[in-house]
């Protein structure tokens, strides 16, 4: 009898056809990671297991998730697994979604009380398919929260919800603590690298969040390593401090697999703490910036940080 049994669905589907890019087969020491082997590391995965959570950290094969769940600290992505959008830089499947899950807010806050979480990022695929973008099913995750541990302070890292009025302002208006929208790479390369993306649009976003509520802490971040210039990093810089962002991360880009972007080069810890430098000598209350900074990388300390700088801040105006 012939095996009519169904093929794996490509993660990448929209790649299949594109040939290979270069991999370096060595990473430098600086980016190595041990694997995840912790009890609690071990202990987080049963609790998003249990509540049927997406997390980027697995869908994005993020580096840092051996450290981050051995502290208890996983960010949760909504709205499914597939994403709309197909950046040569990103992981997470690409695809059709399905619908909504009318009860992942829920689940979301039930696992942020189970984890004892301080503090919770929120995150999510690109939903284009959707009239709001998904702007409403974050405000319900956000209450959610809020209802089950309201000792939790919420940062979101949301899509840039392009061509969907009313979207930003209606996720603005539910107040979470930190929001996070990133650029991801220079405007030169973004054909290349966010080709559905429209970087002014980004820029935009962020500027309106202050627009809607000056108290919400904004947050953006880059990748390096993608053939980006010093120059044009810099200039990021600059557009992200007119738009009033608060903090700003810059991080290695790691070639998830031969069909996405090449890295360009490796960029050493040393010109990271260069770029540190400089960024806050621009105004931003914080910067993390290092080869495995990721936007949600060390967010609970990051978050008590900017909220005692803004406070050293204001009183030194006063």
């Amino acid at each position: 009898m012939d095996d009519v049994s169904e093929k794996p669905r490509l993660r990448h589907p929209e790649k299949a056809h594109k040939p290979d890019n270069p991999v370096w087969r060595k990473k430098p020491d600086w980016i190595r990671v041990k694997a995840p082997v912790s009890q609690e590391y071990h202990a987080t995965r049963e609790i998003v297991r249990e509540h049927r959570l997406n997390t980027v950290c697995e869908e994005a094969a993020c580096p840092n998730i051996g450290e981050c769940w051995a502290k208890r600290h996983a960010t949760m992505m909504i709205m499914g697994e597939i994403c709309t959008r197909a950046c040569s830089f990103c992981n997470v499947a690409t695809g059709k979604p399905g619908a909504l899950d009318p009860f992942e807010p829920t689940n979301v806050a039930q696992a942020v009380k189970k984890l004892g979480l301080k503090h919770v990022v929120i995150t999510s695929v690109d939903r284009d398919d959707l009239d709001d973008g998904g702007a409403e099913h974050f405000v319900q995750t956000i209450e959610a929260i809020r209802e089950a541990s309201p000792g939790t302070t919420i940062e979101i890292l949301t899509p840039d919800f392009l061509r969907k009025e009313g979207a930003i302002e209606r996720v603005a208006a539910a107040k979470p603590d930190v929001f996070n929208h990133n650029l991801e790479t220079v405007p030169r390369l973004y054909q290349e690298v966010r080709a559905g993306a429209r970087y002014f649009h980004s820029l935009r976003l962020l500027d309106m969040v202050k627009q809607v509520d000056p108290e919400i802490f904004t947050k953006s971040g880059i990748m390096v390593g993608l053939g980006e210039s010093r120059d044009e990093v810099l200039q990021v810089m600059d557009d992200l401090r007119s738009a009033s962002v608060d903090f700003m991360t810059i991080g290695q880009y790691l070639q998830p697999t031969p069909k996405h972007h090449a890295i360009d080069r490796f960029v050493t810890p040393e010109e990271f703490r260069q770029l540190e430098t400089q960024a806050r000598a621009k105004g931003f209350l914080m910067v993390s910036a290092s080869p495995l900074t990721r936007s949600s990388y060390h967010a609970d300390e990051d978050f008590a940080q900017l909220r005692a700088a803004r406070q050293e801040r204001l009183l030194a105006a006063g």
